[in-house]
């Protein structure tokens, strides 16, 4: 069959899933649209109130209306009127949250094989309206992307781009290529940085006295930062130090157990240890929480003190490091099959080039070691956010077993596992998210004068996040029958209504085309037939 029939064929699978199914390609905005009976469950960490009749005009939340109440039948003439060509979307019953945003994403690679629509695909079907890329192919790629997403020209989040810091590209070379190695040359290339019309700089670590002129320069521009502090730099310059130069963002954890030592300066290496092997890098890294002060004594307690005192934010992407714990688990996820691309499965095999699959020889003792790893890395960022500091919710797709828009989920549901409500995640993955992004005017919450994006699902994610899953939650009936309930049923970004399953649909069709064109079969690892 030719593409367009086997499209046509997944757009009628969906629409078995989506009576109200719209194009692949999405619907709006329109002059007026209004969503009839939802249950909103908004961002600011409020219960779910309903039904309720949300008015969009041009993308531009008019009015957010209460109608009723459960068990009785709601008065029609009391409702907000559709204007003539306006578009009304009937949710009775169903949950409607403000967009996601996702605050660790890169835009597939080359080494991946995932084109951005593939990736876009992915990230819309789970809800996710906006994404900070934190690097990526390069600034002039992000910045394209960014603005065929503004334009609606493309099916994508909206794009908040952060470069690499140092990074250049054709035609962004503010050193003509020579390596940053003075402070003033750390000024200049983010002063071009901004210029160029990037929103922020991603950094891995640098010189101290490089890192410190950057985030001042960066700061006195008003544009985010984000750093992922690698262990080749972290020795002098830990997360304390990025936080008070004026970092806004941590991604990870690397760097805050460094903050945390008590007793020594340096990660207790071993002496055959080489960076460039990433089974010694990531067995020792799962050790490292363990050789930190220990939750709430009084250097734990000062470094956090220090940090909600700078208004810091915490992205740890939990999901990311999770086949670390459990590889089993990741790498047997029920929506490999249909959703992950050759290529990409390819790249997550062992190997001593691909990034993030350090899976030389992984056993118990190492995943034993991440569970603790995790228990008291969980165990600071609940803390955290129990004392008023912000949470993002961020995936870091594309690595180590963990798909685009799959893997968002799993981050709710670990920072459930970390202590956190039901609807401080949502919190987490929305306002906070917006906060941190200097954008809370304009998303974050369901709010009158802010724009429309939305995830609108038929079941109740509170009760369990595993319905925002591409493949849904699995359910027995009173029949005794095995059913699958939930996925996101629209996505709403910009004010255009998408079906998540269509685009789901179209996703599995590009995966099934790879597949056909080498006579592909997912394998697990070392099974030859």
């Amino acid at each position: 069959m030719f593409r367009k029939e086997l499209l046509v064929a997944a757009m009628l699978l969906s629409v078995l899933f989506s009576v109200n199914a719209q194009s692949l390609e999405g619907d709006g905005p329109h002059n007026q649209m209004i969503i009839r009976g939802v249950m909103l469950i908004n961002g600011n960490g409020a219960p779910p109130q309903g039904p309720i009749d949300i008015v969009v005009e041009n993308n531009i939340i008019k009015d957010i209306k209460v109608v009723g109440y459960p068990g009785v039948a709601i008065n029609d003439s009391k409702r907000p009127q559709l204007k003539p060509g306006g578009k009304e979307l009937d949710c009775t019953g169903m949950y409607l949250m403000p967009g996601f945003i996702d605050m660790h994403t890169h835009i597939g690679g080359d080494a991946q094989g995932a084109d951005p629509d593939y990736v876009f695909k992915l990230w819309m079907a789970h809800g996710v309206t906006t994404a900070r890329e934190v690097a990526g192919r390069g600034i002039d790629y992000s910045l394209d992307l960014k603005r065929k997403s503004e334009k609606n020209e493309i099916i994508a989040p909206r794009i908040i781009s952060y470069t690499a810091f140092g990074q250049t590209s054709a035609s962004f070379n503010p050193l003509n290529d020579v390596p940053i190695s003075t402070p003033e040359q750390a000024r200049e290339w983010v002063r071009a940085n901004a210029k160029k019309g990037a929103d922020g700089i991603k950094f891995f670590g640098a010189e101290p006295e490089i890192m410190a002129a950057a985030l001042d320069e960066n700061k006195k521009l008003g544009l985010g930062s984000a750093c992922h502090h690698a262990q080749m730099s972290v020795a002098r310059w830990n997360v304390l130090h990025s936080a008070r130069a004026g970092l806004t963002s941590m991604e990870h954890w690397y760097g805050l157990p460094e903050a945390l030592f008590d007793d020594r300066t340096v990660q207790n290496f071993p002496l055959d240890y080489n960076y460039q092997n990433e089974q010694d890098r990531f067995e020792n890294a799962g050790k490292l929480w363990a050789q930190a002060a220990k939750p709430y004594s009084e250097h734990w307690n000062n470094v956090m003190n220090e940090l909600l005192e700078l208004d810091f934010t915490l992205d740890p992407t939990f999901n990311i490091y999770e086949a670390s714990r459990d590889l089993q688990r990741a790498r047997r996820a029920e929506w490999h099959e249909d959703y992950t691309l050759p290529s990409l499965w390819e790249f997550y095999q062992p190997s001593k080039v691909s990034h993030g699959s350090y899976w030389h020889d992984w056993g118990t003792e190492q995943e034993v070691a991440w569970k603790h790893n995790y228990k008291l890395w969980m165990t600071f960022v609940n803390e955290y956010k129990n004392r008023g500091g912000r949470v993002t919710t961020g995936s870091d797709s594309g690595f180590i077993f963990q798909l685009y828009g799959f893997a968002y989920i799993r981050e709710m549901e670990l920072l459930r596992e970390a202590g956190f409500h039901p609807l401080e995640i949502i919190q987490s993955a929305t306002l906070n998210g917006a906060e941190a992004l200097g954008m809370d005017d304009q998303i974050g919450t369901v709010s009158i004068g802010k724009l429309a994006d939305f995830v609108i699902v038929e079941e109740n994610p509170l009760q369990n996040f595993k319905v925002l899953y591409g493949t849904g939650a699995i359910k027995l009936t009173e029949d005794n029958e095995v059913v699958r309930v939930g996925g996101v049923k629209y996505t709403v970004k910009d004010g255009i209504i998408y079906d998540s399953k269509a685009l789901l649909a179209d996703v599995k069709l590009q995966v099934d085309e790879a597949k056909a064109k080498s006579n592909y079969t997912i394998k697990q690892p070392g099974v030859k037939n």
